[in-house]
């Protein structure tokens, strides 16, 4: 049992060895990189396991400080108003602006109402229709527009206007969904590899994603991975020792492991 032990901790010891020496290879930035995913990953894993009302509390909230930010920090860099040297009616008309566009606390609100309702009803619509499509990016572009309007000009604004913020909203983020479709590249991002990828993060060997991908080694077949299939798809022995000793030390998958032993 002595014996057996010390092996253990022998191993445990190398184990340990090898993981500090691979992210030792990597520089500051590519750890905060890899800490951050591996932070977000967890966190959307969490989040999608919660009730809806959680879930779309959550995001609203997230949105809403973001909007907050951004829109804040555009109203403390806005110009100064030139004091001399303007015309007076150019003068008229940018206090106008101004005076619609607000401070730096007036454009945190309607930024906060802008994103915080549209990452809202974008996460309800998603939970309900299982994708993000044009459909659920226009609804919830009419949402934040008027959202938009209630908190811009209150509830004795005029309902046509309103409606016309609203349709605005809408066609711009309709334009702007197809235009991201055109030119963007599909995701990367594959749901049957969200535990593989995290256990790759986590250990910093993320690099070895696509050799996951290529030997078809999905998030099901984790538990019953061996030397010899990691070894099939390419992945050095150093990294092969530590995915199979995370392997062993997971508890959800050492059970299944178990289970099918």
């Amino acid at each position: 049992m002595g014996k057996d032990g010390g092996e253990k901790k022998r191993g445990d010891g190398e184990t340990m060895a090898v993981m500090s020496l691979m992210k030792d290879q990597q520089n500051p930035i590519q750890q905060f990189q890899v800490k951050f995913k591996e932070v977000e990953t967890g966190f959307k894993s969490w989040l999608s396991k919660q009730k809806l009302p959680v879930e779309a509390a959550i995001v609203t909230a997230m949105g809403g400080v973001q909007g907050a930010f951004i829109g804040g920090l555009m109203g403390t860099l806005s110009p100064e108003m030139p004091q001399t040297g303007v015309d007076p009616q150019a003068m008229a008309s940018l206090k106008q602006t101004q005076a619609l566009v607000g401070g730096p606390l007036v454009q945190a609100r309607n930024f906060a109402a802008i994103t915080g309702v549209n990452a809202g009803i974008a996460c309800i619509m998603k939970r309900i229709r299982g994708k993000e499509d044009l459909e659920s990016a226009v609804v919830a572009a009419l949402g934040s527009g008027v959202a938009y309007s209630l908190v811009s000009a209150g509830l004795q604004g005029q309902p046509g206007n309103a409606i016309t913020t609203a349709a605005g909203f809408a066609l711009f983020q309709g334009v702007f969904f197809k235009l991201g479709e055109r030119f963007s590249k599909p995701s990367v991002e594959d749901p049957y590899y969200t535990r593989a990828r995290s256990m790759l993060l986590k250990l910093g060997l993320e690099k070895y994603e696509k050799n996951f991908k290529k030997g078809f080694l999905a998030d099901p077949t984790l538990p019953l991975l061996t030397d010899s299939a990691l070894r099939d798809v390419s992945i050095p022995p150093g990294p092969r020792l530590l995915i199979l000793d995370h392997i062993q030390r997971d508890p959800e998958l050492k059970g299944k492991r178990g289970s099918r032993g």
